[in-house]
């Protein structure tokens, strides 16, 4: 389904009018358009006259409702429906006239690469050569890369059985962390299934959680490095660095470690750039990746490469560092010679958050729930803090924002439908 938007101001089209015929009126597809990433490409990519379809496969999803969204378009779920969703993305390429496809979550992308040279016959895909972003979403040759290159990873075995990982498992002390191999693992009628971190914290509870994997997915078994998680995000052109960007995480979810709720931009660190140039240099990278460390007093460690759009985009972008447009520049301006010097200039200190997993973090630490005994809970006023500075005006939100309002309304709408389901099911 393919809807135009209305509502545009004659002053902010005669802009657009202009601006595109500067840019060859390019049309730029951008997936899974509720989540604050995407909001944040199409915002971006909107402001400076490019048509941007707005596409998901939620037909309520906030992006849809963005006043730089020219059309929305909803596809089938790509997790459930791999091939009807591949099949509607190219219809709706070739319908629309569509120059450029800037796919955001690896449940898009995955359907993609397998027909991706039918792609590449109607538009340009925003993603790294094939080999490279497969060698990026599996762990093992992450980790491999790695060492080869000399950047510091944890302590790492490879296993495949429940008894191998027992066995393996005691070179470490606990908690030891189990990493599925994949993230998400594509299977052509199947759909995709996706595998999460854990950790375990003797051996009955690792035989446990191996039993998941057994036959499915080989699995790595880390030493839990305890520190803080920052990210390097890089736009690349042939391993070449365009631009670059770090942030810090504040807060996360889970507390013991995974998607950041609140992060703020520091300073680019030079020993963690180096690290990430390395790795994506070596790949030749193209395109956007996030390079993620988690940094103790061993100092940095890599635990994996982002080879995608990552979450927090809309840091990098409120701190002056224009990811979407370099990235929409990269795939559809001509050539030209890399620059002699990365952009790295950004201002540092700008905070972000993710409103919906913040409030999430809040609440966990209000109700001082712990899954895992090793993970100093936050004590119940750093939640009663977090929930003021929900009011700072010096922070900024991944969504909301008075620009551009009504994702940001209809963000806060799907928080408290949640809430209120969740107060009632208690």
């Amino acid at each position: 389904m393919t809807e135009t938007l209305a509502g545009a101001s004659a002053d902010r089209g005669a802009a657009v009018r202009v601006s595109q015929a500067k840019l060859g009126g390019r049309t730029i597809l951008v997936t899974d358009a509720g989540r604050g990433s995407a909001i944040s490409i199409i915002r971006s990519l909107g402001r400076r006259g490019w048509t941007v379809i707005a596409a998901d496969a939620d037909p309520h999803s906030p992006g849809f409702r963005s006043r730089y969204a020219h059309r929305r378009f909803v596809y089938p779920q790509p997790e459930a429906e791999p091939q009807a969703f591949a099949e509607a993305l190219l219809y709706q390429i070739a319908e629309q006239a569509v120059d450029l496809v800037i796919p955001v979550t690896d449940n898009v992308i995955l359907p993609i690469l397998p027909r991706r040279a039918e792609f590449e016959q109607r538009c340009k895909l925003a993603l790294p050569e094939t080999g490279a972003l497969l060698a990026a979403m599996d762990k093992n040759k992450t980790l491999a890369l790695a060492e080869q290159l000399g950047v510091p990873i944890p302590a790492t075995r490879w296993v495949h059985t429940v008894q191998e990982a027992v066995e393996a498992a005691r070179a470490f002390a606990w908690p030891v962390v189990v990493k599925p191999q994949l993230s998400r693992l594509y299977q052509e009628q199947a759909g995709i299934a996706a595998f999460k971190v854990s950790y375990a914290t003797d051996a009955g509870d690792l035989a446990a959680q191996m039993r998941r994997y057994e036959g499915v997915c080989p699995v790595l078994l880390q030493e839990y490095h305890r520190g803080v998680g920052y990210g390097v995000e890089l736009l690349m052109d042939c391993g070449q660095p365009l631009a670059a960007f770090q942030h810090k995480r504040l807060r996360e979810t889970p507390l013991t470690g995974g998607v950041s709720t609140f992060r703020e931009g520091v300073p680019l660190d030079p020993e963690m750039y180096d690290y990430a140039r390395r790795l994506l240099g070596h790949l030749r990278w193209t395109g956007l990746a996030m390079v993620e460390f988690k940094v103790g007093e061993a100092g940095p460690k890599l635990m994996e490469i982002n080879g995608r759009v990552w979450g927090s985009l809309p840091l990098a972008v409120h701190s002056g560092m224009d990811f979407p447009r370099r990235l929409a520049e990269l795939y559809l301006t001509e050539p030209s010679l890399p620059p002699a010097a990365p952009a790295v200039n950004y201002a540092a200190g700008v905070c972000s958050r993710n409103l919906e997993l913040d409030i999430g973090w809040m609440l966990t630490v209000l109700m001082g729930k712990q899954r895992y005994p090793f993970v100093e809970m936050p004590p119940r006023r750093e939640a009663l803090k977090a929930f003021l500075n929900l009011f700072n005006p010096r922070h900024r939100f991944d969504i909301v924002s008075l620009d551009d309002p009504r994702p940001g309304l209809a963000e806060i709408a799907k928080i408290a439908r949640k809430l209120y389901r969740k107060a009632n099911e208690n």
